[in-house]
């Protein structure tokens, strides 16, 4: 364990214990084997294909189909380096430079249409993954997660190298993500969209657009007695009120996870008391994109006066009854380890608390734009069409409406929303984005590096990445995050994509669900629910 990783876990560890003495509901029981999970789903998924989509709508339901070469333990509430284990792997070792990070694969473990998993598949997995293959994903929202490495191959059918351009202690962080499970070689990414195989603990059995998802308990699962269930069962529920309700009736056994709002959370206490709901941070921010190439966005003054209107706090109130976090790019502390202290975030431009200081400054920069109260500026503001996104962007309409421009919303659904942002198609949006891992490298990289699918704004900023690349290979913890506040806050002052609030929800189960953990600083990695049981 080097320094950084020692320090990081003397930080984390204490509130982690803490969390997971609470969140681990169940362990101490004895397990029972059969039953099937149901529970209801916010939105019909895009695909199948956990490499191809860029939201926990697939990750939730599809996650328990797949295994990882590692993983982080799944009983644990917060995602850190010494919660790392061996998954498909059997152990990890690095070169003496940190360039090379080998895997002792396990031996014996069949895909789940009986095919043998070998090196080939880890290999094939990541070349489609970094763009290196003949066969390639229609969407690839995390290729930059791995443009440090220079190739991965393979030593025999169980063993396998990825070989990095510089040394990178996250790597291992990023393949012990929800989003990096192995791909069978032998099926191909159309199949993986609508009828995925894996090596995991379920089996899937079908997707219903907008009805339902269900997967079954995988009886050759190479982890001995699990999983315990018999299978899980999702039935798609736009409407919110409605899951909620159908809950509360005992329809389903757990909601959909991080998704019971502030308000709602009141209702499951008061009319099922029995319940047990948790509230925690989500590492999932809801900020302001801007297509940056679109006129009159080009002009990086007009972008300046949209982040000062942004009234973070209105946000925080309204939508979360004062129950979120209000930072930077990286999930501000104390749940974040790496985002920037309070008294540095009060001295960007638009996070203090005069905010008709920051508007009077906004309208003045509008007005010397040519706009003001007879000529406002009329646009779309477009948002994905669940009520997480459209909540936030009905007051970001309001909002804007101080600086003179008049937005109107536009919803999508969540079956084209990622790949609209992607292409530009909008001129201004209500965003959320999710930090699969709780580290720089993953953020940095996938939100804010130029070319990136995921950088919906087109920010580019070729000096800035220069220094991703040096807080990446920075061993020492306090050295890093310093290198790592600096760059944060430059993205904030240069409108990069305006971070309005870092969500916290709520997870409900029925009593009689166990072995139910709810991550702190990640909302994408804790779904293989192979050690969930019924207690009926």
């Amino acid at each position: 364990m080097n320094k950084h990783t020692r320090i990081a876990t003397r930080i984390a560890l204490p509130a982690a214990l803490l969390l997971a003495a609470f969140m681990s509901a169940g362990t101490a029981y004895a397990q029972k084997q059969g039953g099937v999970l149901k529970m209801y789903h916010r939105d019909s998924p895009a695909s199948a294909s956990i490499h191809e989509e860029a939201t926990f709508s697939t990750v939730t339901p599809f996650m328990g189909i797949f295994n990882n070469l590692v993983m982080y333990k799944q009983d644990v509430a917060q995602n850190r380096m010494d919660t790392i284990v061996p998954d498909l792997a059997t152990s990890w070792s690095w070169s003496p430079d940190n360039t090379k990070l080998t895997f002792k694969l396990r031996e014996g473990i069949k895909w789940h249409d009986g095919k043998p998993f070998t090196a080939k598949d880890v290999k094939c997995t990541f070349d489609m993954v970094m763009d290196k293959s003949p066969t390639k994903f229609r969407k690839n929202p995390r290729k930059t997660w791995y443009d440090n490495v220079a190739e991965v191959s393979v030593n025999g059918d169980f063993e396998a190298t990825f070989s990095l351009k510089r040394p990178q202690p996250a790597m291992l962080a990023l393949l012990a993500s929800g989003y990096t499970p192995v791909y069978p070689c032998h099926v191909s990414p159309a199949d993986m969209r609508t009828k995925p195989t894996g090596t995991g603990p379920f089996k899937f059995v079908e997707f219903k657009t907008n009805e339902s998802i269900k997967v079954t308990r995988n009886p050759d699962y190479w982890k001995k007695g699990r999983p315990y269930l018999e299978g899980i069962e999702y039935t798609i529920i736009p409407n919110r009120s409605t899951a909620i309700l159908a809950f509360i009736a005992g329809k389903f056994d757990v909601t959909f996870p991080t998704e019971v709002s502030i308000p709602l959370l009141k209702d499951v206490k008061k009319q099922a008391p029995k319940a047990v709901c948790m509230v925690e941070p989500t590492n999932v921010s809801t900020n302001l994109i801007v297509n940056r190439d679109a006129p009159p966005f080009n002009n990086p003054e007009i972008r300046r006066a949209m982040a000062l209107t942004l009234d973070r706090k209105a946000f925080v109130d309204i939508l979360f009854e004062g129950q979120a976090d209000i930072g930077g790019s990286m999930l501000p502390p104390p749940a974040g380890v790496w985002g920037m202290p309070a008294q540095m975030l009060a001295t960007i431009p638009g996070y203090g608390t005069d905010k008709k200081k920051d508007r009077d400054e906004a309208r003045s920069i509008m007005q010397k734009a040519g706009y003001g109260p007879a000529k406002r500026l009329s646009l779309k503001v477009s948002t994905r069409n669940i009520p997480i996104y459209r909540d936030p962007a009905v007051i970001l309409i309001d909002q804007l409406k101080e600086i003179y421009i008049d937005g109107e919303l536009d919803v999508v659904e969540t079956a084209n929303w990622f790949s609209k942002v992607a292409r530009k198609d909008y001129t201004i949006g209500l965003n959320l984005t999710g930090s699969a891992v709780d580290d720089p490298d993953q953020n940095f990289y996938e939100n804010y590096a130029c070319g990136s699918e995921r950088n919906y704004t087109n920010y580019c900023n070729r000096d800035l990445q220069k220094l991703f690349d040096q807080q990446s290979m920075e061993s020492n913890f306090e050295a890093r995050r310093k290198l790592v506040w600096e760059i944060d806050r430059k993205l904030q002052e240069d409108v990069a994509r305006p971070i309005i609030l870092h969500s916290r929800a709520g997870t409900c189960w029925q009593p009689q669900v166990k072995g139910m953990t709810i991550m702190i600083n990640s909302s994408y990695n804790g779904y293989r629910y192979e050690d969930v049981w019924l207690d009926r």
